[in-house]
């Protein structure tokens, strides 16, 4: 199923795409009725993120793509892939305990303490709505054994995907040249992860309370989406920000006709008013 997406993904790309130098089973393409047809006269939308990318969620047609190819750090957007692992292998009525390493993890965080235990589940939602970063080690150690190991198995993850741009080189997304992605990398990786429901359901809360197994230890999580609860459709997906990645998101909006699409941007300079105007451009510029 997987390698069927990603080989529709590069064969119903528009436009001066690239295509994967793996092979791709044009006896798979969708019938062109169901790919998005661009307006004559449509002008490419004009942002200044470093590189950025919309993707028709359904067929995997590239609507718009800008540096697509162009290996970027990506912050805490590598926590999708995280959340990938933890699902794939653990599951979700796993007990977690909290090592000190973990509660000790710097930047973003809820706060977990040493010794807490929680749930896959919520430490997922810590990782995923909040963003933590004490919960994607937590995860890392919990799913992995170590950080290392549990690295490796996203490195191998990524390859089984043919995400052959993409490297990581630590659960979080802290900043280091061996963890990044390109945004059409990203935009596959999206189109995988919104596809498991835990994802697909915890990326759209705004907020919520999460307690350890015990109940005597609370940790309010509040997304880092800002275009949830806005006038637009925003289902999810993830946002990432580091001093060297920049402002870095990746969504999925539905329009009201129920055609969702996926836009990434990378090292933007205002990564959500971006989004808005990839978004506004897509809708007008092509029919479903």
């Amino acid at each position: 199923m997987i390698s069927t997406f990603l080989s529709l993904y590069a064969a119903l790309s528009l436009g001066t795409t690239t295509p994967f130098t793996t092979p791709v089973d044009y006896s798979q393409a969708l019938p062109a009725s169901l790919i998005p047809v661009k307006q004559e006269h449509a002008i490419a939308p004009v942002i200044e993120a470093k590189a950025s990318i919309i993707v028709d969620f359904d067929s995997g047609s590239i609507l718009f793509e800008h540096n697509s190819s162009k290996q970027l750090q990506m912050a805490s957007i590598t926590k999708l892939m995280t959340a990938i692992i933890a699902l794939e292998q653990g599951d979700l009525d796993d007990v977690v305990s909290v090592s000190n390493k973990a509660a000790l993890t710097e930047g973003s965080k809820v706060w977990l303490l040493q010794g807490e235990q929680l749930s896959l589940r919520s430490v997922l939602e810590a990782a995923l709505i909040h963003s933590g970063n004490d919960a994607a080690v937590a995860i890392a150690e919990h799913i992995g054994g170590d950080v290392e190991a549990f690295v490796e198995m996203m490195n191998k993850k990524a390859q089984k995907l043919e995400l052959y741009s993409t490297h990581y080189e630590n659960p979080i997304g802290f900043d280091s040249i061996q963890n990044y992605s390109t945004v059409r990398d990203l935009s596959l990786l999206a189109r995988y992860a919104f596809r498991k429901e835990f994802i697909k359901k915890t990326v759209r809360i705004q907020s919520k309370t999460i307690s350890s197994l015990d109940g005597n230890i609370t940790h309010d999580l509040t997304s880092t989406n800002k275009l949830l609860g806005s006038s637009w459709n925003v289902l999810g997906l993830k946002t990432g920000h580091t001093e060297a990645a920049g402002l870095c998101f990746i969504s999925i909006i539905e329009n009201e006709k129920g055609n969702k699409i996926i836009t990434v941007v990378l090292d933007s300079p205002a990564r959500f008013e971006e989004t808005k105007k990839l978004a506004s451009w897509a809708f007008r510029s092509y029919t479903w």
